[in-house]
């Protein structure tokens, strides 16, 4: 069983930025694919990024194109998320996942229901 926890988040000023982390424990994250979703109160866990286990292919949501940028350190057994150039409407909770399946060839996978392992989320907030 894997253990996510978020960090980073907090309050920014438009066009700031922040760095998201997501550490595991219990588990190694080397092999498995990683995916950052948002969700604000009474709406659906979108996806915004995820990464594949090798680290080749990313994805990344129409919104977030060119602002964020999501990477892996399987060293520190951490993935991150840049956030560049961040919006008001970027202010919601951050979640980090993790599934169960691993050295997966391909793109991530970029469902909610595709991921088991979920972190608590961390709040950034972009004042405007």
């Amino acid at each position: 069983q894997v253990q996510l926890e978020e960090s980073g988040g907090g309050l920014v000023q438009a066009g700031g930025s922040l760095r998201l982390s997501c550490a595991a424990s219990g588990r190694t994250l080397s092999g498995y694919a990683v995916g950052w979703f948002r969700q604000a109160p009474g709406k659906e866990r979108d996806i915004v990024s995820a990464i594949s286990w090798s680290g080749s292919s990313t994805f990344y949501a129409d919104s977030v194109k060119g602002r964020f940028t999501i990477s892996r350190d399987n060293a520190k057994n951490t993935v991150y998320l840049q956030m560049n150039s961040l919006k008001p409407e970027d202010t919601v909770v951050y979640y980090c996942a993790t599934n169960g399946e691993r050295f997966v060839l391909g793109s991530p996978p970029t469902r909610a229901n595709e991921y088991q392992f979920w972190g608590l989320g961390t709040q950034v907030t972009v004042s405007s």
